[in-house]
């Protein structure tokens, strides 16, 4: 069968296609020879321009048409350099093999041999890969989380004045307000935003074991550690490590990757909170005609949003783990485990982006039900107990904590009347009484 939506064997690229087509561009075979492309002849610019003295002849001219490589890289090309792959059984090497094709058919016979001159395959892919990794959180998920955390901040406002009765332990417990609820979940993510924003995106350069030995043997008056803080810092917009072995260490990846998780961690959290609300009759949610629930109880408006994203967060923060966890782990200069790993970075970021559109759509889904949640405040008058308390501690009264718990622990319903006539037995003034009896439920909610 021909690879489709229908026909793949990860749901990524198949039933949730859609979700997350845009990260093809950064995490498919394709974009990955891309990225190689766009790394190495970066590199052979910059080497004619600061690294090389017999290259600096070169015409700067041609530039913008060797920029066009992969300005202009198709899917053809990417073709190419997989037949060539077949061939040489070397993936970086059918790279270099396409640009000596292409540099030939721009006449620059002459150069050929600096293409990827002095450099082994990890220069190419551990600037290559972050490269892209550093595009898609820019230009995909951190927008995409940004647009979630808009939506929990339209919410949290929409229902700021919202009192609604909390639970610590599953149990009624001092009344809170809705909207402060979801602030909470803005201020979460939003400080792991800005710690996640502080990250370098780190590349290794510098040879077959991290020591320019091909570079400085060719060209011993070349200063090649600044040449190669240089492109990668500025030309590549990464940071380089400074001592590495033939490949980058992936502390920093690792960082990204322990950051996210909390991230998705967070959302978790709130996916699990809005799914029990539902449960509670806190919030109903829209229904779309023609929509079924379940195939057997045609009433049910089930949460599957907040479910979908609840699964597909897990299986990020699974494969999260495990990229932190064996990335920064080579034997001596270097084994191969990590190379077929980071072919899956961009799995868990697919995963995230599902869980964040999911739980975007589920959020516009809901509909406050004040009426249960008023309801709830009216059942459970105990709550005030606690305003009740720390009123009579002021007073000076005596014990008022455990004059309070005689009242309350109980499995007795406390109602308005019970706690109005249990303030008229304190020995307090009027006005104290009146300011006790003026507490509700629904108007203790703090600040």
């Amino acid at each position: 069968m021909s690879l489709s939506p229908l026909t793949a064997v990860s749901p990524i690229d198949g039933r949730y296609h859609n979700a997350t087509q845009e990260l093809s561009d950064y995490f498919s075979e394709y974009a990955l020879i891309k990225y190689r492309v766009f790394v190495e002849i970066e590199y052979f610019i910059t080497l004619c321009n600061k690294g090389i003295p017999q290259l600096r002849h070169f015409d700067g001219s041609l530039n913008d048409k060797l920029r066009d490589i992969y300005k202009h890289f198709s899917l053809e090309d990417a073709q190419w350099i997989k037949g060539k792959e077949k061939e040489t059984n070397h993936d970086v090497k059918a790279v270099e093999y396409f640009l000596k094709d292409r540099f030939e058919a721009l006449g620059l016979v002459d150069s050929l041999e600096f293409i990827h001159f002095g450099l082994t395959s990890q220069d190419i892919n551990n600037t290559a890969i972050p490269y892209s990794w550093k595009e898609a959180l820019t230009n995909i998920y951190i927008p995409q989380l940004n647009s979630f955390v808009t939506e929990l901040e339209q919410l949290a406002t929409e229902w700021a004045t919202v009192p609604m009765l909390a639970r610590t332990h599953g149990q009624p417990a001092s009344p809170t307000r809705l909207g402060k609820e979801i602030k909470v979940f803005v201020e979460r993510i939003g400080n792991q935003i800005q710690g996640l924003e502080t990250i370098p995106y780190a590349a290794k350069f510098g040879g077959a074991t991290g020591n320019f030995n091909a570079h400085k043997v060719a060209y011993p008056d070349t200063d090649w550690v600044a040449f190669g803080n240089m492109f990668v810092n500025e030309t590549l917009g990464l940071q380089r490590s400074q001592t590495t072995t033939q490949i980058e260490h992936y502390d920093h990846f690792a960082a990204h990757c322990d950051a996210l998780k909390r991230i998705n961690t967070i959302l978790i959290d709130l996916c699990r909170d809005v799914w029990t609300y539902i449960s509670m009759d806190y919030f109903k949610q829209k229904i779309t005609k023609g929509q079924i629930g379940s195939s057997a109880m045609p009433h049910k408006v089930n949460p599957i949003d907040f479910e979908n994203a609840e699964g597909n967060l897990g299986m990020a923060n699974a494969l999260f783990e495990h990229l932190a966890a064996k990335l920064p782990i080579s034997r001596l200069q270097r084994d191969l485990t990590d190379s077929t790993v980071l072919r899956n970075i961009g799995v868990p970021l697919a995963h995230t982006l599902i869980a964040i559109k999911s739980t975007i759509r589920g959020l516009k889904k809901l509909i406050l039900n004040e009426s249960v949640l008023k309801a709830d405040l009216e059942q459970n008058w105990a709550v005030v107990a606690e305003a009740i308390q720390t009123i009579l501690r002021r007073e000076g009264y005596p014990k008022p904590y455990e004059t309070l718990k005689e009242l309350t622990r109980t499995n007795e319903a406390i109602t308005q009347e019970a706690i109005a006539a249990f303030v008229d037995t304190l020995n307090v003034s009027d006005a104290v009484k009146a300011e006790l009896k003026a507490i509700t439920p629904w108007s203790y909610t703090g600040v």
